[in-house]
């Protein structure tokens, strides 16, 4: 597999050698000519002093036969940018962005970045996942950016608890598929009974959290 990874600090820096030693064909773009500079020192010719913005530059680096191209800046703008020439100038079948803001998640979505990765929002889930909260916990982004994982709590007011799942009015657009008991997951079937303290996962489009918040906690909390 042959990826473009544009940025040439840590994150950029660390892939790169970790998917050189998995045996993948890899080019690291960095803007910073002194930086690129002591980093091919280290791993060699792929790596291109060029701003991969710009695309002149990303063709050099190949991506007319990438299959991934990945945005790991520490600018959201700019990898947005990278990504929408990947997908619409040269045709990358995969692109993948780093997403600093967690606000900007709706945005790289909505214009067509396959995947967008989130540190904040990594840490974030890191820190809420052994605390009970009062909102849907976003676990990640799948079907091509279309969807997202979800968890939610279940507390002793929730209006889900004590229902069956085939009792509850879910939105279009959204299925719960699981339910962790005691650190025990279990599939949802039609007669699980929920309970407070249940964490329920499920996928759905972003149209319908506000629905399923209600659905499953109630109404989210004033800002």
């Amino acid at each position: 597999m042959f990826v473009i990874v544009v940025g040439g600090g840590k994150v950029g820096y660390y892939l790169t050698k970790e998917l050189v030693q998995s045996g993948h064909e890899v080019v690291l773009m960095e803007k910073d000519s002194l930086r690129a500079s002591q980093i091919g020192d280290e791993i060699g010719s792929i790596v291109v002093p060029h701003d991969g913005c710009e695309g002149r530059y990303l063709a050099k680096a190949g991506a007319n036969r990438a299959d991934i191209v990945a945005a790991v800046t520490g600018d959201d703008e700019d990898n947005l940018v990278i990504c929408q020439m990947a997908k619409h100038h040269f045709a990358v079948p995969r692109t993948i962005a780093r997403v600093n803001n967690p606000k900007n998640e709706v945005l790289f979505r909505h214009l067509g970045v396959d995947e967008q990765i989130s540190p904040t929002r990594m840490i974030l889930g890191s820190i809420e996942e052994n605390i009970p909260v009062h909102e849907l916990l976003h676990l990640a982004v799948v079907g091509g950016g279309e969807l997202d994982l979800i968890e939610a709590q279940l507390r002793e007011d929730s209006p889900a608890v004590g229902q069956n799942a085939s009792a509850l009015t879910l939105p279009d657009g959204c299925v719960l598929f699981a339910v962790i008991r005691n650190e025990v997951p279990l599939a949802i079937r039609a007669d699980t009974l929920l309970q407070a303290g249940d964490k329920v996962l499920g996928i759905g489009r972003t149209e319908c959290e506000e629905e399923l918040q209600r659905v499953l906690l109630g109404e989210a909390s004033p800002d």
